[in-house]
Formats: C-alpha cells, sequence, structure tokens
C-alpha cells in the first residue's frame, strides 16, 4: 500500500459529519430497501412486466437496490472518520455501484419522461414502437453506457494510506496529468450526461404533456384531475431537480479544485464537507422513487395491498391491456382528444399515470 500526503489533510473532518451522514446513510438503507424491494416484487411478481412503463420502472428500483446495499459500507467509513477497513475490492466496487446509479437512474428518468412523451402527446404513432422488446433493448443499453461511464472509478478508486493521518482511506489516485485529465473529465460527464441534458429533457417532454393534458381538458368535468396531475408533473420535476443540483454545483466546483483554478484550503474544506451532505440529499431520491413512480397508481397500491393480504399473484384478475385497446374506435372529428383520453386512461393501466422523472 503507498503512502500519499495531501495539501489540505484537514479539509472535510468535522465531527458533525462523522456523526449526522452515518445516520443519514442509515435512514436512505432502510427507506430505500424497502421501498425498492417492494417495487421489483409487485412489478415483477404481479403486474408480470407487461407494459414499458413497468420494465423502466423495475430496472429504476434495482438500480437504486445495487447503490443502497452499499450504503452500510460508507456509513462505517464515514463514522471511522474516512477509515476505510473493508479492502480494496469493496472499495472499487462500492465507489463503481455509487456511479453506477447516478448514470442508470438518471437516464432511466429520462427515459420514462420520454415514454410518457409519447404515450400522451402521441399516442397513435408511439403504439407501434412502444414495444416491450424496445423497452428491454433500451435499458441494456443504459446499464451498457453507464458502466463505460463508470468504469474510470472501477479503474482509478483504491485505498491508499495517508501518511500525515496514519488512516487507509478509498479514494481516487492519479500521479500524472494525463490521469488528472480522466478524473476532471468525470466531473464534467457526471454534469453534463448526469444531469444537464437529462434534466432539459425531462423538462422540455413535461412542458408538452403539461400543454397537451390542458388542452384535452380544458373547460371540461376532468380538471380538478388535470389539475392534480399538473401539480404532480411539477412535483417530480422539482424533486429531480433540488435533490441532483446541489450535488452537481459541488462536483463542478471539485473540478475548479483539480484546475489549481481554486488553491484555497478553506475553499476545499467547505467543498469536501458539503460533498457528503448533497450525496445525502441526491441520493434520497433513490428512496422517493419508489413513491413518486410506484404508488401513486391505481394498480400498483391493490397490488400492493395484496402483497401485504399474502394473496398470491396468481390470483390477479384484469383484462388484458391490448384486449381492452382493439375494441376502442374513434370518430374523426374527435381523433385528437379521445387519442389522449384514451392515453391518460391507458396509463393508469401502466402504473406510472404521466410520472417520469
Amino acid at each position: 500500500m503507498e503512502n500519499f500526503k495531501v495539501d489540505c489533510s484537514k479539509s472535510g473532518r468535522h465531527n458533525y459529519l462523522f456523526i449526522t451522514v452515518p445516520i443519514i446513510y442509515s435512514i436512505i438503507f432502510v427507506v430505500g430497501i424497502f421501498g425498492n424491494s417492494l417495487v421489483v416484487i409487485v412489478i415483477y411478481c404481479y403486474m408480470k412486466m407487461k407494459t414499458v412503463a413497468s420494465i423502466f420502472l423495475l430496472n429504476l428500483a434495482i438500480a437504486d437496490l445495487c447503490f443502497v446495499i452499499t450504503l452500510p459500507l460508507w456509513a462505517t467509513f464515514t463514522a471511522m472518520h474516512y477509515e476505510w477497513p473493508f479492502g480494496g475490492f469493496l472499495c472499487k466496487m462500492a465507489s463503481g455501484a455509487i456511479t453506477l446509479n447516478l448514470y442508470t437512474s438518471v437516464l432511466l428518468l429520462t427515459c420514462l419522461s420520454i415514454d410518457r412523451y409519447r404515450a400522451i402527446v402521441h399516442p397513435m404513432k408511439s403504439r407501434i414502437r412502444r414495444t416491450m422488446m424496445f423497452a428491454k433493448m433500451t435499458c441494456i443499453a443504459i446499464w451498457s453506457l453507464a458502466f463505460l461511464a463508470s468504469l474510470p472509478t472501477y479503474i482509478f478508486r483504491r485505498v491508499i494510506l495517508l501518511g500525515e493521518e496514519n488512516i487507509t482511506v478509498c479514494a481516487f489516485v492519479y500521479k500524472s496529468n494525463e490521469t488528472q485529465n480522466v478524473m476532471i473529465g468525470m466531473g464534467i460527464t457526471k454534469n453534463v450526461l448526469g444531469f444537464f441534458i437529462p434534466f432539459l429533457i425531462i423538462l422540455t417532454s413535461y412542458i408538452f404533456i403539461g400543454k397537451t393534458l390542458k388542452v384535452t381538458f380544458q373547460g371540461q368535468r376532468g380538471r380538478t384531475r388535470n389539475d392534480d396531475i399538473f401539480k404532480m408533473i411539477v412535483a417530480i420535476v422539482l424533486v429531480f431537480f433540488f435533490c441532483w443540483l446541489p450535488h452537481q454545483i459541488f462536483t463542478f466546483l471539485d473540478i475548479l479544485i483539480q484546475l489549481k483554478y481554486i488553491k484555497s484550503c478553506v475553499v476545499e474544506d467547505i467543498v469536501d464537507s458539503a460533498m457528503p451532505i448533497t450525496i445525502c440529499i441526491a441520493y434520497f431520491n433513490s428512496c422517493l422513487n419508489p413513491f413518486l413512480y410506484g404508488f401513486f397508481g391505481k394498480n400498483f397500491r391493490k397490488h400492493f395491498l395484496q402483497l401485504l393480504k399474502y394473496i398470491p399473484p396468481q390470483l390477479r384478475t384484469h383484462a388484458s391491456l391490448h384486449t381492452k385497446t382493439s375494441t376502442l374506435s374513434y370518430r374523426l372529428s374527435d381523433y385528437n382528444r379521445a387519442s389522449v383520453k384514451n392515453s391518460l386512461k391507458l396509463n393508469e393501466e401502466e402504473e406510472i399515470h404521466v410520472g417520469g422523472s
């Protein structure tokens, strides 16, 4: 094990962090395991993954589970004043799981918003392309892209010995400008691919969804339900934005520190102290996802109650989605409005309504 020295060795080392952060990690672990496990069980056993949205939602829950199972390691790491006792292999795996979850979750949320856009704004055109095979191939592509984006984490994260502190830590290690450029590139990729581009896509999708819903329900009895949908859309976008924005801001500041544009140990201490808190906020989204994308759906709640009552999934009976859609007919003059209304009805069957961020 190599011995390293750092310029600002005391940055980010405060007693309140060593107490508060492990508690928050523990809460996220318990709630995240419970909520996401329920989503996986309900979707896989009761809903049988019969819709595009359910495929994305299942993969989102699995991605969140892959992350939250590493939280006990990070809670221990922080409680021990950043002493890593678990060895090099778990250092790489746990660090990689964080980065993998970041990209997988954000990309899946983006795909969910695009799927909602296509289903509601272009319900008839999208029905041909929104197939189960397409959803599965999309998920494979997302996991592959996320793994590639996480690869530098698996390569450059390792256990090192800090000489002045005489402790072992799980940290990124770079000795040359070339390696440092990789680290800076990772931070920029996290900002751009992991936040700004997905957020613009999600926001744009929901703006078009909102306009479509406004036209569809304008002046009709569905106004109350329409208002509820708008509130849900606003909540989804705001939760995504405010959960991830603080972490992205401090990631950008960390890039400036690595580039030596910021050389103050005071600023570095602020960044290092704030980073664990922003990570807590960002990954609290892993707890909220099951409630935002699952528990809002009527059918999901029904199957969830079945699960609590130990009713076997094979006793579930409801009409096939394809059977229902095959009996639909439209008058030419009402085509556009009827298409959107029927799409909304089908979305309720898909358990996700218009959620997708």
